[in-house]
């Protein structure tokens, strides 16, 4: 019976070895893929509010890290177009924080004139239905932003239609659309001041 025992814990060992082994291969395998994946997936969304034939560096190889309330709370990336190593336009990590359920992330792409060049959501809560009209891929509202200027704090163009401005809001829904426009807004004037930065702020690698 000890022996019995014995040969079946050793096979066991084996097994669970041989397991552990054969998972680490699979990740370490894996690995270099979903980066691969996670860097193209990144690369495209990047290309969806900076377009790609005015800068001509790896975005991702050109990150900064800011602490700018017009950003919102908390530490943001701030990625850097450039075109032959001339600083051109930023694609930045900004939230409403004044949306209906909550929170909206956002990327805005701006250049450093007062230009929005695109916009799209990375995360949020709104009703299904009603707000959540900022998604590409239930209503191109989003796109209205590109190729908007902000010329400066108090432009009454960067507004829903209800509040006197130049962007719808959608039916039974306001709070959502005014909170997006609001926060592209910031992010876009953020931008502006950011040449003034650029060799004093710290890298995402450090």
């Amino acid at each position: 019976m000890l022996k019995t025992m014995q040969k079946h814990g050793v096979t066991l060992a084996l097994f669970a070895a041989c397991s552990t082994g054969l998972t680490a291969a699979i990740a370490q395998l894996t690995k270099s893929t979903i980066a691969e994946q996670a860097a193209i997936q990144q690369k495209a969304l990047f290309d969806q509010v900076v377009p790609d034939n005015i800068y001509n560096n790896d975005l991702s190889q050109s990150c900064f890290l800011v602490n700018a309330p017009e950003l919102g709370k908390g530490e943001r990336r701030v990625y850097i177009a450039r075109q032959d190593d001339k600083p051109v336009a930023a694609v930045m990590e900004a939230t409403a924080p004044d949306g209906y359920s909550g929170a909206i992330q956002l990327l805005v792409g701006a250049d450093f004139n007062g230009t929005v060049l695109g916009t799209r959501v990375t995360e949020h809560h709104e009703t299904p239905g009603l707000g959540d009209k900022i998604e590409l891929r239930l209503s191109n509202w989003i796109t209205s932003f590109s190729g908007k200027t902000i010329a400066g704090a108090s432009d009454s163009h960067w507004a829903v239609k209800k509040d006197g401005g130049d962007f719808d809001q959608f039916t039974g829904a306001t709070i959502t659309p005014r909170a997006v426009v609001n926060a592209v807004k910031r992010a876009g004037l953020y931008a502006q001041t950011l040449p003034a930065q650029l060799n004093s702020l710290p890298s995402c690698g450090e």
